[in-house]
């Protein structure tokens, strides 16, 4: 170990010994590990920066509140129930779409499609 590595397990080891940890929010609960293996190594940390600031989890929300209702579409019969479901899908697009505008961002075909494409790339070089 280097110099600065001994000195930060010296503040450690005497921040323990005064009880300065004592108090932490979540002291003897479980640790909640999240799997990001399904995330590119070198996607990790910028993923996790934008979780842990909440900015992932409206959009992760709203995409899959849209393929839940898209998928009803596809199965249903009914033209009433299905013109319901349209006007549902309807307005949390128009939703996801004010979220992503107030981040400047965009559900656009083209961005799509450029999605498609790096998520392409994202499998085929794990």
């Amino acid at each position: 170990m280097d110099f600065v590595h001994i000195i930060a397990e010296e503040k450690i080891k005497q921040a323990m010994n005064n009880g300065e940890f004592d108090h932490l929010p979540g002291k003897g609960k479980p640790l909640v590990i999240e799997d990001l293996s399904a995330i590119p190594q070198d996607l990790r940390m910028a993923y996790s920066l934008l979780k842990n600031a909440k900015m992932l989890e409206n959009e992760q929300n709203y995409r899959k509140e849209l393929m839940q209702i898209e998928d009803l579409i596809a199965c249903c019969h009914d033209p009433e129930e299905k013109l319901v479901l349209q006007q549902k899908l309807n307005q949390k697009l128009l939703q996801f779409n004010q979220v992503l505008q107030k981040r400047n961002t965009t559900n656009s075909s083209a961005f799509k499609k450029y999605d498609t494409k790096i998520q392409i790339r994202i499998l085929n070089r794990s």
